[in-house]
């Protein structure tokens, strides 16, 4: 099982896991996270499967971009992913990164094989109020001034506020937000919440007709759990949510989430 980089592929940042002759697997991360965020999951993925994991522009270590609107950057993708000859690829996307790979889907079905959403909310309202560390790390009047000198105990303590369960934050992940400027990550986040206000994930993924699996925390922080079963009217949707898992099931759960990636990746390549 081979691992290698390439950096700045149309600006972004890749790391390959598993034979290349296998089939695809893109995984995006979510706000403020990086493609450190899969480590977890990646072993078990890329014992079938050539697993790409990405930077999203102004994340870890990609470049920053000029614009942060999520067409926009799922367009990058595509052209990363016709770069390196890959399709049909098996879509993650973790929270906005669910946004992302949906929007690559829309404009690429040539591309997408099959989609998974991981702790994607279907609209803006099931947003759950958030945990305190968070509105002071990323709101104003303090998060500006809080954000260049956060302490990795703050960092872990950002990450960790929408889990229901103890977690080991990684390393490198904890490196890598500290990359991310406050400008580029409420940006994102902004283009994020338009992306699902002008429509819900469910509308999108109804009209593309593909493959989907949606798992989520039963006790997710961040989205309203129960809005997990908005995804329920897309036809042929797997909906999968997990006893005691908050937003982060890739570092909550991952021999879970592993597997149930594993069995709709082989499910949806059968198809």
């Amino acid at each position: 099982m081979g691992n290698d980089e390439v950096k700045h592929l149309h600006g972004m940042h890749l790391v390959h896991d598993g034979p290349r002759q296998a089939p695809p697997v893109l995984l995006i991360h979510g706000s403020g996270a990086s493609s450190g965020s899969w480590g977890p999951v990646v072993p078990a993925l890329a014992g079938r499967h050539h697993v790409v994991r990405v930077d999203l522009p102004g994340h870890g270590r990609s470049l920053p971009a000029s614009s942060y609107d999520v067409p926009e950057q799922a367009g990058r993708l595509a052209r990363v992913l016709d770069e390196l000859g890959l399709r049909p690829v098996t879509v993650v996307g973790h929270s906005s990164g669910g946004y992302v790979a949906t929007a690559l889907a829309e404009q690429r079905p040539d591309l997408v094989g099959s989609l998974a959403l991981i702790s994607s909310g279907p609209s803006p309202d099931a947003l759950l109020p958030q945990p305190a560390v968070l509105r002071i790390l990323i709101g104003p009047p303090l998060g500006p001034l809080l954000w260049p000198i956060r302490s990795d105990a703050m960092l872990r303590r950002g990450m960790t506020a929408v889990c229901d369960r103890p977690v080991s934050v990684p390393d490198d992940l904890v490196a890598e937000a500290r990359r991310i400027g406050y400008r580029t990550f409420r940006t994102a986040l902004r283009r994020s919440t338009a992306y699902i206000t002008e429509r819900s994930v469910p509308e999108r993924l109804t009209a593309l007709g593909v493959p989907v699996l949606v798992i989520f925390g039963a006790a997710d922080r961040r989205w309203d759990p129960a809005s997990a079963h908005h995804y329920d009217a897309v036809p042929g949707a797997r909906v999968e949510q997990l006893p005691g898992v908050g937003h982060l099931p890739v570092l909550e759960a991952p021999a879970t989430t592993g597997e149930l990636l594993l069995d709709f990746a082989a499910t949806a390549t059968r198809r």
